[in-house]
């Protein structure tokens, strides 16, 4: 017999299960040919082409012309983490090749601590060929027998493994800080749907111009094609610039395996906002761009963060379902709020959390106005966050790319995105 505790827990799981939406994700593909995938970035990074979408109607500019476009008097926000090129190959003592890649700091377990360390840390990586690792420790591969790099003995140590993911445990001579032991040892983890090795061009083309705070091991793509002129000109129209920080985890990598959408797992994505920035979006009277879909995540995640500081008096990580769990009765200006009343109690200048959110058609979107994006991969969850954004309409922005010469995917061409609803509501925190 079940006892009436678990009958409310059984119940409670069946309301939230049957209010995400149902989604098969094989509604979301497209033909993406190989020759429309972008395979290096062009020459000039304001070169590529710029779909609009507005008011359900596609036309198309160059990414320069990208300040003419967008609304004056708008709050325009940017992801400003960092790539790191945290790649490392090993090898062990037989000679055979182990690939690790770094995703999160685990011990010490804030990203500034574990790049600062000088000894010693321990990561959760992405093991390439690790059923061949039996849990020795590995030596950097050196081909080339670069003395800094033999100096600085970088060792591997298998501290725990489930399947592909692992703990790694570094140790490394010399007292260098991690982050410039991964400057000299690693490589810029580029998108694998690139099928090449990572080259020179990628140090800098794969990084935006603005990247400052390290911790991302994929780039937040969108931002790939500005340049100072364009952001000099965004600036002069009168719009407000500022910079949010999510640093994208693998994850964005991994491709939807369930049927439906309700069977995919997302990843923890860490992510931190300013409190001036937090100010500027309580008080903002005009459009809000988000410059990615990670700026998306991180602004639409706030929303969250800040019902959890009203109704359980602190941020919270935002769950991969919460939007979709309820309805909330709180508009967007208190829910800021209540996280700016939340740092000013604490005496802190910055929320930091992380979001495990899914935007999908069906979601709610309660501060971003305007989008600046790439061309995703077909049936992935971000084609799924696009159709959300221009209600359903993303086949015709996407025929429109593949009929017009456009590049697709990370290094591709861009796009800058008028979500329907605000188009015919207006700004939602009114």
């Amino acid at each position: 017999m079940i006892k009436f505790a678990e009958r409310l827990i059984i119940c409670y799981d069946f309301c939230i299960l049957t209010m995400i939406p149902t989604i098969k994700i094989e509604d979301y593909h497209y033909d993406l040919p190989e020759e429309r995938i972008a395979k290096y970035p062009l020459p000039e990074r304001d070169s590529s082409k710029l779909l609009r979408y507005i008011d359900g109607k596609v036309d198309h500019f160059v990414f320069r012309d990208l300040p003419g476009l967008l609304p004056e008097g708008a709050l325009m926000v940017f992801n400003d983490t960092k790539v790191v090129p945290a790649r490392l190959h090993f090898q062990r003592e037989s000679g055979a090749h182990i690939e690790i890649f770094c995703l999160e700091p685990v011990d010490p377990v804030e990203y500034n601590t574990a790049f600062a360390s000088t000894a010693r840390c321990v990561w959760k990586c992405v093991i390439g060929n690790a059923k061949r690792w039996k849990g020795d420790i590995l030596t950097l591969y050196n081909p080339e027998d670069s003395r800094v790099v033999t100096e600085l003995n970088l060792r591997a140590r298998l501290v725990g493994r489930d399947d592909r993911v692992g703990q790694v445990e570094f140790t490394w001579d010399g007292g260098h800080p991690f982050s410039n032991v991964l400057d000299i040892c690693g490589s810029v983890p580029i998108p694998p749907y690139l099928n090449r090795e990572t080259e020179a061009i990628d140090s800098e083309r794969y990084q935006t111009l603005y990247a400052r705070v390290r911790g991302s091991v994929a780039a937040p793509t969108a931002g790939l094609h500005f340049t100072d002129r364009v952001l000099d000109e965004i600036r002069n129209k009168g719009i407000d610039i500022q910079d949010v920080c999510l640093h994208v985890g693998a994850g964005t990598f991994l491709p939807v395996k369930s049927a439906e959408i309700s069977g995919h797992p997302m990843h923890r994505e860490p992510f931190s906002v300013s409190l001036d920035l937090l100010r500027r979006l309580r008080d903002n009277s005009g459009k809000l761009i988000a410059v990615g879909t990670t700026s998306v995540r991180t602004l639409e995640s706030l929303y969250y963060v800040g019902v959890s500081c009203i109704e359980k008096g602190a941020p919270e990580d935002v769950g991969q379902w919460v939007p979709y769990e309820r309805d909330y009765p709180y508009s967007v200006s208190e829910s800021i709020d209540a996280i700016i009343k939340y740092l000013e109690k604490e005496n802190l200048k910055e929320v930091k959390v992380g979001t495990r959110i899914i935007i999908v058609p069906g979601f709610k979107f309660r501060l971003v106005d305007v989008l600046v994006t790439n061309f995703h991969q077909p049936e992935s969850t971000l084609i799924l966050l696009i159709s959300a954004f221009v209600g359903g309409d993303w086949r015709r922005i996407y025929n429109y790319a593949l009929a017009n010469g456009f590049r697709f995917l990370s290094y591709g061409d861009s796009s800058v995105l008028f979500r329907r609803d605000s188009i015919a509501n207006g700004h939602l925190f009114a």
